[in-house]
């Protein structure tokens, strides 16, 4: 998360001014239903709740997202001037000179508290809420951290602590305009995690034992009959990827332990994995419609699923211009590095072997653009070598696309009548990647002779992965346009 200043202009005719601010209130007061009655608010550790066994029927809990806030420093700010004027009307709230820290269930480095510490103070307030819950109650888990290594942490707290997961729905409830979301793949909503006790009746611990196998057949049943649902809502990319963990974690959570043929328990982490498998494979479903997508290479597959995952039609890729305004070259596409890696594994791919499309850095992967392909696509330099965990090696400073054509075509044996010739690349997204970029350099008869001459029009599976990357590269990015025009290219050329 990037930090910034909170002040905002009152006159600004926009989110935060004065009158956005009323409306907003006002908003919320009109549409307001107040129950009769009276209720109570305590201050208490949520792994050490005051309320006795099945005592509550609902139970509802946003906690903390692993890494991401650092609570209690913050609340800081706000804790010194709230104490000042409300100590005396509320004393209970405020007994300590700044807000406790000691147990702060948070991964936090510096102060010692790393994801074993967060699982375990995770599970003592998720077990505390299964206590206090009613066999037949049911209970709620807010989750907008994207990352991978969170809800992992989150999710097997749950799990030991006695919970079945029903249900996951991602509901609406970030600002598109806020700071977090601008320029990334951050989720759009908060995936809103639907569970209930694992109790019998008479409010014991269901102890069952499920089998490996029979978990498994399950899960691509239920990930195919969730996946067209949620599209069908207008739920695409990383929302709709975690909005099927809850029905797909229902299948494992069902039990107090599941085990291979061999006896031996599968941990959550290992069926985490065949989760993200089942749905990678929906996903490209569909993505490709009807189409075979087992036809394609995994460079091609990878890609897809990597824009759909960032969710097509939002423009998340950014443009490099030059100083006439004009576009050169997208910036590529960004995901959480431990989010692209589950992403590649679930469609058999290793992302560290896949530095020709992608590049690693520290905890991000970018999906490269077309354009900073173009060597690669049309030289002889091979990929650069990457490091441990796939970290390339410094290389540098990227060219231009129009620069580095220029460049290749001052290489005796690239040219054709003084034209650059491509030679076709290995794979399809390497011929429709080669297309895209002599269509974008004004090469049309290069174009002419790569798609008839040399044949790489005559593929099905180029034009089938190329309709598919028009509706999934976002909108006003160069690599739509791109595309879009190969794609009006190919009823002129008799393709």
């Amino acid at each position: 998360m990037v930090w910034d200043f909170a002040e905002a202009n009152p006159f600004g005719e926009s989110v935060g001014d004065w009158t956005s601010a009323i409306e907003c209130g006002q908003l919320a007061l009109a549409n307001a239903q107040f129950a009769s009655g009276s209720g109570s608010i305590v201050k208490e550790n949520a792994a050490a709740h005051p309320l006795p066994n099945d005592s509550a029927h609902f139970f509802f809990s946003d906690p903390p997202y692993y890494d991401a806030v650092p609570y209690a420093d913050l609340s800081d700010f706000f804790y010194v001037w709230f104490k000042r004027t409300l100590g005396d009307r509320i004393p209970e709230l405020f007994t300590e000179e700044l807000t406790p820290k000691t147990e702060e269930c948070i991964v936090d480095e510096v102060k010692g508290k790393d994801n074993a510490y967060f699982e375990m103070m995770m599970g003592k307030a998720m077990a505390e809420g299964c206590r206090v819950l009613a066999p037949q109650g049911i209970g709620c888990i807010v989750f907008a951290h994207k990352s991978t290594a969170g809800w992992e942490a989150q999710l097997q707290a749950m799990v030991d602590a006695g919970w079945t997961m029903t249900a996951s729905w991602p509901i609406d409830t970030e600002m598109g305009s806020r700071l977090r979301a601008m320029n990334s793949a951050a989720l759009a909503s908060s995936v809103h995690l639907v569970v209930r006790p694992r109790e019998n009746e008479d409010g014991t611990m269901r102890e069952e034992t499920g089998e490996w196998r029979d978990v498994l057949s399950e899960l691509p049943k239920r990930i195919h009959a969730w996946m067209p649902r949620l599209a069908a809502e207008g739920v695409v990319g990383a929302d709709a990827i975690f909005a099927c963990l809850g029905p797909a974690l229902e299948i494992f959570s069902r039990y107090s332990r599941v085990e291979k043929a061999s006896g031996e328990a599968v941990p959550l982490r290992d069926y985490l994995e065949q989760v993200w498998a089942a749905v990678s494979t929906e996903a490209l479903s569909m993505i490709f419609k009807d189409a075979d997508a087992a036809g394609l290479e995994p460079d091609a597959r990878l890609t897809a699923m990597w824009l759909w995952t960032l969710g097509a039609g939002k423009d998340e890729g950014g443009n490099k211009k030059d100083e006439d305004g004009k576009v050169v070259a997208s910036t590529g596409y960004m995901l959480e590095y431990d989010a692209a890696r589950k992403i590649a594994q679930g469609l058999g791919i290793h992302l560290e072997q896949s530095e020709t499309i992608v590049e690693v850095s520290g905890d991000k992967a970018r999906l490269l653009p077309a354009s900073e392909r173009t060597r690669h696509l049309f030289g002889k330099d091979e990929p650069a070598p990457i490091t441990a965990r796939g970290r390339k090696k410094p290389k540098a400073k990227q060219l231009d696309l129009f620069k580095t054509l220029d460049e290749l075509e001052s290489e005796a044996d690239n040219l054709v009548a003084g034209e650059l010739k491509p030679q076709a690349g290995e794979t399809v997204l390497d011929r429709v990647h080669q297309s895209m970029i002599l269509f974008a350099s004004g090469r049309g008869e290069a174009l002419k002779r790569f798609l008839v001459d040399d044949g790489a029009g005559n593929d099905a599976r180029f034009w089938k992965l190329a309709q598919s990357l028009s509706a999934l590269y976002p909108k006003e990015t160069d690599e739509k346009r791109w595309v879009d025009g190969v794609l009006a290219r190919k009823k002129g050329l008799g393709l």
